[in-house]
């Protein structure tokens, strides 16, 4: 099974947010995920949308693989850095902001074609 990946890194959205839609999508062939998250809300379909759509474009380009088979093998989001922010309290304090970013990686994958399945 031939895997293809894709990633985008430092993503300026919470990973919990990114990991609600990636769930959603996460088995479902390339084409009908990307029909999925056309339609959602969410700031994080964009983000996923867009990734699906490069690692769709990596196989097509540098593998030479038809888009109708390809699946998501895997998906998952990881914490980046987080940006420190700091909101004045009263009498003289600070309450921290945390601005949480992402990294996320999409690894599509092509059904190994068998010789029975050839002939």
């Amino acid at each position: 099974m031939t895997k293809i990946k894709a990633q985008a890194k430092n993503i300026r959205i919470g990973p919990r947010k990114l990991a609600r839609v990636l769930d959603s999508i996460r088995g479902m062939s390339a084409q009908k995920a990307m029909e999925v998250l056309t339609f959602m809300p969410q700031k994080g379909a964009d983000i996923l949308l867009k990734v699906i759509k490069s690692a769709v474009a990596n196989a097509k380009n540098n593998y030479k693989l038809p888009e109708a088979g390809l699946f998501i093998a895997e998906a998952f989001v990881t914490k980046a850095v987080t940006m420190k922010r700091w909101r004045a309290r009263a009498r003289g304090r600070v309450g921290p902001i945390l601005k949480r970013n992402s990294h996320l990686t999409v690894w599509i994958a092509a059904p190994e074609v068998t010789a029975k399945e050839e002939s």
